[in-house]
């Protein structure tokens, strides 16, 4: 036992009037109260307590010792409750990395409501498409889509991610529309950022794999998704982030068939799971509740996600 406990011991013995009585309340016998307070009364070489039979009083230096004793105790009860307080309650500044376009299209537009929500808290939003070193750079999560491996970190599963296979009217009409797998490997412009080459399809057969090949190179992923748009060529693209387009007709879903793999996910991946700060905890549980199993940008699409045509079954 500590100094402190000590110092618990003497003013509980002091406060329930006998060193039996606060063994009791401390669960702790009269034989090791009694040597506690020795123990305390040889390390500061006075008697603090005068004992009898029937009851305990305080010397003189005990008294100005249990006033002082007391004052330190409730510092210390302070102490414990300004941090407990601060870890139950969102407080100071959240530093949190997300990808460029799901952080402009999906987290930007939220942040108002969940800042009124949390008026002690500050947000530090990074916009970035590469793969932060959360630790290293001091942040408390990073947004993350991706079929997350082994890893140090803890990750939580915000949302689905359905990427599909699109192009706008304007290619198809010109080009046609890819009757096959080897159809749109032989005979179409296929459209990436350099991170997502190749594209790693499943599809009816199982696992497939795509080169890119297109007369537009890009490291950026909204530079696709505009080329796309404009009747470039076909891409690889979550539903996150055409979602509008599908709806108005601006892009179709080729070879619906083949999609992304299924274990690519929204995820917050955050350092630890122990003592997670309340300000982690509440923007994650935020992203969970608004994104969830059945996100709202797939609103109205389940129909053409789950359509697979007679000419997208295999790859010939």
């Amino acid at each position: 036992m500590s100094n402190l406990t000590d110092m618990e011991i003497f003013a509980r013995v002091v406060t329930a009037g006998s060193m039996s009585a606060a063994g009791r309340e401390m669960s702790l016998s009269p034989a090791v109260v009694s040597k506690r307070i020795r123990r305390l009364e040889d390390r500061l070489g006075t008697r603090l307590l005068q004992r009898t039979t029937r009851q305990i009083a305080l010397t003189e230096a005990g008294q100005g010792f249990y006033d002082r004793v007391l004052a330190i105790l409730a510092s210390v009860e302070e102490a414990e409750t300004f941090v407990t307080r601060g870890s139950a309650q969102a407080r100071g500044t959240l530093k949190v990395s997300a990808p460029t376009s799901f952080g402009r299209l999906h987290v930007a537009p939220h942040l108002g409501r969940f800042l009124e929500a949390n008026p002690d808290l500050s947000l530090n939003l990074d916009l970035s498409d590469d793969f932060v070193d959360i630790v290293g750079d001091g942040y408390d999560l990073a947004i993350r889509i991706a079929e997350l491996s082994d890893s140090s970190l803890v990750a939580r599963r915000l949302a689905p991610v359905h990427r599909v296979l699109c192009a706008a009217p304007a290619y198809l009409a010109r080009q046609g529309e890819p009757t096959s797998l080897q159809d749109l490997i032989d005979n179409h412009v296929r459209i990436a950022a350099a991170a997502q080459d190749p594209w790693r399809l499943v599809g009816p057969h199982g696992p497939e794999i795509v080169r890119v090949s297109a007369p537009l190179r890009t490291n950026s992923s909204e530079v696709v998704r505009e080329a796309v748009i404009a009747g470039v060529g076909i891409a690889l693209r979550s539903t996150w982030d055409i979602g509008p387009e599908l709806r108005e007709g601006k892009l179709r879903i080729v070879l619906p068939a083949y999609r992304a793999s299924k274990e690519v996910g929204l995820h917050a991946v955050y350092p630890s799971r122990r003592f997670l700060p309340a300000k982690v905890r509440v923007f994650i549980d935020f992203l969970a509740q608004l994104y969830g199993p059945a996100p709202y940008w797939d609103a109205g699409l389940e129909q053409w996600l789950s359509e697979t045509p007679h000419s997208a079954t295999a790859a010939e």
